[in-house]
């Protein structure tokens, strides 16, 4: 199925491949886990907290953003279907902003909480996270939808075709 149609009156616009809910379950997967192995060691030294105490929390983090991510992208891929928008880099960083300020909503009291600091405390760390997960957020998506689109449109050859 190609991933972009062509007409002579509209400029090309991407169509959306659905996902299925194992496949939204392997993108959030693979997003956390890359991401939980990029930054939870350094968060750790930088807070000054025990390696054990700082992955827990970001496994905390991880399945509220995992769940965050399901539905969020659920929404967001409905939104490009009925309205037709192509994922520009404009798109992309409204997406990007769009789930990190939603999950700042999700993980700032959880965060409080855990580490016994104040909202405001949480909120400055929450900021400094989403400075490092914003730019990661649309590299992997950009990486992810580059990698899906091969693989939807690679042809597709049966043993009996060898």
């Amino acid at each position: 199925m190609p991933l972009h149609t062509l007409s002579p009156n509209k400029p090309a616009k991407s169509v959306v491949a659905p996902k299925s809910v194992k496949e939204r379950a392997l993108h959030a997967l693979l997003f956390e886990l890359i991401g939980v192995l990029m930054f939870a060691p350094g968060l750790a030294w930088v807070l000054g907290q025990s390696i054990g105490k700082m992955g827990a929390m970001t496994v905390m983090i991880s399945t509220v953003a995992m769940l965050w991510n399901m539905v969020f992208n659920a929404g967001f891929d409905r939104l490009r279907a009925r309205f037709g928008f192509a994922m520009s880099l404009k798109a992309r960083a409204l997406h990007a902003i769009s789930f990190e300020v939603g999950l700042v909503f999700m993980v700032v009291p959880m965060v409080a909480w855990w580490l016994s600091v104040s909202l405001l405390e949480a909120f400055v760390l929450d900021i400094g996270l989403l400075l490092l997960f914003l730019p990661y957020t649309m590299l992997f998506n950009m990486a992810y939808d580059h990698v899906r689109e091969r693989v939807i449109t690679r042809p597709r050859h049966c043993a009996a075709d060898r």
